[in-house]
């Protein structure tokens, strides 16, 4: 249905995936994290999130492709996408990653409305970011399917 949604408007598949499904796929953690947080457990909201997440990439992404290359014929056991800004995604995401724990440990490790702050800018810096790059902002990396 993003999908749809997305070519309808002319978003790419790559943009609608890292916006809509990636909130859609993470809100009952935010929101579990939440409760757990407002119960005096920050340790467990934290834990959460990062479990969760951790889980999401080794084992949700590496599984089928795992299944795809060991099941299917040796001709299809490749996983072919269409983004060639998924380098540059993860460089731009690891960056921010490594801010946010410089950005921790100058506050002691101690969970604020500024660190709350922080990790939103952040996301939004890695979102527009991301969203240019794939977009051919700042130049041609991808083709547009969807015109």
């Amino acid at each position: 249905m993003v999908t749809v949604i997305g070519d309808t408007f002319g978003i790419p598949e790559t943009i609608s995936g890292i916006t809509l499904l990636a909130m859609g796929t993470s809100m009952p953690e935010a929101i579990t994290s939440v409760i757990v947080a407002k119960n005096g457990l920050g340790n467990m909201a934290l834990c959460n999130l990062l479990g969760s997440n951790v889980f999401d990439i080794l084992f949700c992404l590496g599984g089928p492709w795992f299944v795809k290359a060991a099941f299917f014929s040796p001709d299809h056991h490749k996983v072919i996408f269409s983004s060639a800004g998924v380098s540059f995604s993860a460089a731009v995401l690891l960056t921010l990653v490594l801010i946010l724990y410089l950005f921790l440990a100058g506050f002691r490790w101690k969970l604020d409305l500024r660190v709350g702050v922080a990790c939103l800018l952040l996301y939004s810096a890695y979102i527009a970011i991301a969203c240019m790059y794939e977009m051919n902002v700042f130049g041609v990396v991808n083709n547009i399917l969807c015109l």
